[in-house]
């Protein structure tokens, strides 16, 4: 792939994530499913340049989506692990055998997400409603419920992946060679 295709394949899903992301302020329900599916477009970097180039797609949009995206908790979850998932999930699964691919990715799942919020609480002032309305009970049944969720989210992605493999890589290589 020439070096100007890699470039606006780039530009295109770092617009098209920050976009998502930004959108989060007309549609304030989305909080955590818009930065999942902006991670998504992260994807395509991977499997059509390389990984290399998706982390640089990746830190782009995370300096963008902090400077940028009014919900910096939408920005953080983007930062803290959607963002940059897909490239360890390429990783670990090309490395590791699949149970241990799976323990391997929900704890680091759960460890970005308790350190994103220690972050959005402690450093940036940012309130979590769950943790004042439950008490010491809210963490481990928001770690329990975001667990669950993280695997679908990876089901999902994965059969996302196998699907633009084997339907549409045929036409985004015919658009950028």
């Amino acid at each position: 792939m020439k070096q100007s295709s890699k470039c606006a394949i780039g530009g295109i899903v770092s617009a098209l994530s920050l976009v998502l992301m930004i959108s989060v302020a007309i549609i304030p329900f989305l909080t955590y499913a818009l930065p999942a599916v902006a991670g998504i477009f992260i994807v395509f970097i991977v499997v059509e340049i390389d990984k290399k180039w998706a982390f640089g797609v990746f830190s782009a949009v995370s300096v963008l989506a902090f400077l940028l995206v009014p919900d910096k908790e939408v920005a953080m979850m983007y930062i803290a692990f959607f963002g940059y998932y897909p490239i360890i999930k390429a990783v670990l699964e090309s490395k590791l055998p699949t149970p241990v691919c799976w323990i391997v990715k929900v704890a680091v799942f759960n460890l970005t997400m308790v350190a994103a919020y220690l972050i959005l609480i402690y450093l940036m002032g940012i309130t979590v409603d769950e943790i004042e309305e439950y008490g010491s009970v809210a963490v481990p049944m928001l770690l329990g419920a975001g667990s669950v969720a993280f695997v679908a989210y990876d089901i999902a992605l994965t059969r996302i992946i196998s699907l633009y493999m084997v339907k549409w890589r045929k036409y985004f290589k015919r658009y950028f060679k």
